[in-house]
């Protein structure tokens, strides 16, 4: 399946759904239009997984940037004009494309090859696995207009990298490269420009092959854990643990350990 959307690309290709942000020309910011679309985009991902068709997402950009954040030209404020209500737009629109790729019960990987800012890094950041070209950066570009970070930046930032690191950022405005960020622990892996989206692919492509029902537990109790204490989430992974041990994938992956073959796992 390829389908081509006016502000994203999506196709699925061996279990793998690569979402593609496409308004290069825009540095792949943001307008109502693209959110909508991202919308339908999840949904489908949604529907694929459910089928089976769609196991692992890979969420990158166009042309040179990943995404510069929202597109200024949507909230343009004029001289003497009546507010903008940002709220609103992060109430519909930022809010929900977070925890609908939180809530997305398969790994979500970002290839960023480019300009990751604003909302753009905090949508990257909010992704299971990062990965970034080594020209790539991170800017958290909200404290140049007055703004704070949104899209989950304010509780991404911190708990990756402590109050210090994500104050400065927040407050600075500074670019990160993407060596500092896999150095900081804010991103899993840097790779040449050249080789991002093969090295992505496979990685993909592994995962797509993978125990994905696991998979979804796993994510499930690590982006989560943050909110229990410690006998809280050990509870958690006892329930979590039950429910793998009933899945298809344990029974498929204790058969193919014993029979010492290689595991055909279905994701269920």
């Amino acid at each position: 399946m390829n389908e081509a959307m006016e502000t994203i690309l999506f196709e699925v290709e061996d279990g793998v759904a690569t979402l593609t942000l496409n308004r290069p020309e825009r540095l792949n910011s943001f307008n109502d239009r693209m959110h909508d679309e991202l919308r339908q985009a999840l949904a489908r991902v949604r529907a694929g997984r459910a089928d089976g068709s769609v196991r692992v997402l890979v969420l990158t950009g166009a042309g040179r940037g990943f995404c510069a954040g929202q597109d200024l030209s949507d909230r343009n404020v004029a001289p003497g004009g009546e507010a903008v209500d940002l709220g609103a737009s992060v109430e519909k629109n930022y809010k929900p494309l977070v925890l609908a790729l939180r809530a997305l019960e398969l790994p979500v990987i970002a290839a960023v090859n480019g300009v990751a800012a604003g909302a753009g890094a905090n949508i990257a950041l909010a992704c299971d696995l990062v990965f970034a070209a080594r020209s790539a950066s991170f800017i958290q570009a909200f404290s140049k207009l007055g703004l704070i970070p949104d899209t989950g930046g304010t509780w991404i930032l911190p708990r990756l990298l402590g109050p210090a690191r994500a104050l400065g950022l927040a407050l600075l405005g500074e670019r990160l490269s993407a060596e500092q960020a896999e150095q900081w622990g804010l991103i899993w892996k840097t790779v040449d420009d050249a080789a991002l989206m093969s090295t992505v692919g496979a990685v993909a492509r592994q995962l797509a092959q993978g125990p994905t029902f696991g998979y979804a537990q796993t994510k499930k109790a690590i982006w989560e854990s943050s909110l229990r204490g410690l006998e809280a989430q050990l509870d958690v992974e006892r329930d979590l643990m039950s429910a793998c041990g009933r899945s298809e994938d344990y029974r498929e992956g204790v058969a193919a350990f014993m029979d010492k073959r290689a595991p055909q796992f279905k994701g269920r």
